[in-house]
């Protein structure tokens, strides 16, 4: 069942009953994290979660019903996030989840661009009890606009035309750079719901991160082209302005299910070219040669060890205790040189 931004949202923010699996795909991966962290809050801070991923339900297809019929082991409320690299693998096990004669605990399932052609994606559009909402990168004044409304929900007022358009391109429409960066500077200024700050263009050239100082699409670039001296490079920059762990791992994670999703195509007989000319809109313009060349470095198999690992990456980078941005920064390092020895 495909459902529009306001039927997601109160979904999500009140789970019914009649729905097992709430699938969340599209080009803008940060916008439907931020979709399934709206599950998250609506089943409460004791809630229970299960993480699981396709890879892993490919040769356990049962597991995903069973963990929806389990109790949590302490008797409170339980949730599962469902990580799709390949997203065919897990269809057999959503498959068994819809057709369980009981579920309860409510699934999100967040998977990258979905071709029409997916048997997934056309499954999901066809079940009532799953809802399907595809994200898309905000772009002009809708990408504005969220700069706007999520500075003034942490206490920034922009002052000066163009404040919110240059905060917005900083993050080039990835909403979790871009959490960051408003995060970063309401500490700057001190600010809060409570006790609202000026977010100037001043602010904006002392520390912004579209300052030379770093760039999280060089970053990328160096991880997926097999460019270690740069990832280096590039990790020191944005540290300097605050900008480190989690979000770079999510930036080169999105690069690597969108390739997923290419290699994919090209391995069922398409030529690089043909699937590149079909991706439309969903692949920015000015990284379309840059997306050529990672796809001939990367075959299936191992981008689906590198999602794996960078999702493993981002646990390890939430556990306490953890090295955090140094485990993150390793783990680019390695994904950089396995690309490396293919070039």
């Amino acid at each position: 069942m495909k459902a529009n931004k306001g039927q997601i949202e109160r979904a999500l923010d009140a789970p019914p009953a009649d729905i097992r699996m709430f699938l969340l795909h599209g080009p803008d991966e940060s916008g439907s994290r931020a979709l399934a962290d709206r599950l998250e809050r609506a089943m409460g801070p004791d809630a229970e979660r299960i993480d699981l991923d396709s890879a892993g339900l490919k040769g356990d297809p049962a597991r995903l019903a069973d963990e929806a019929a389990s109790l949590s082991l302490f008797g409170g409320a339980r949730h599962i996030r469902l990580a799709l690299a390949g997203a065919e693998d897990a269809l057999a096990a959503i498959q068994a989840l819809i057709e369980s004669p009981q579920a309860g605990n409510p699934v999100v399932a967040m998977a990258g661009t979905l071709r029409g052609t997916s048997a997934l994606l056309k499954y999901a559009l066809s079940e009532p009890a799953i809802m399907s909402f595809a994200s898309y990168v905000p772009e002009g004044q809708d990408a504005d606009r969220l700069a706007t409304a999520m500075a003034r929900d942490a206490g920034l007022r922009l002052s000066g035309s163009d404040v919110g358009k240059r905060l917005a391109a900083a993050a080039s429409g990835d909403r979790a750079i871009l959490a960051q960066e408003i995060e970063k500077f309401a500490l700057y200024l001190d600010a809060a719901p409570d006790r609202p700050g000026e977010l100037d263009h001043a602010a904006l050239d002392a520390l912004g991160a579209d300052s030379d100082d770093g760039d999280t699409a060089r970053l990328v670039d160096a991880v997926m082209g097999g460019n270690p001296a740069g990832v280096s490079d590039e990790v020191g920059k944005l540290a300097s302005v605050g900008i480190e762990g989690i979000p770079l791992l999510r930036a080169v994670m999105k690069r690597a299910q969108q390739l997923a999703g290419y290699r994919a195509e090209v391995d069922q007989g398409s030529s690089i070219d043909a699937v590149l000319a079909a991706a439309g809109k969903s692949l920015f313009w000015k990284d379309k040669a840059t997306v050529q060349r990672q796809l001939g470095l990367w075959r299936s198999d191992r981008l689906a060890t590198a999602l794996s690992r960078l999702m493993a990456a981002e646990r390890a980078v939430k556990s306490s205790g953890s090295l955090g941005a140094v485990a993150a920064e390793a783990e680019l390092l390695a994904i950089s040189r396995a690309a490396a020895r293919s070039r």
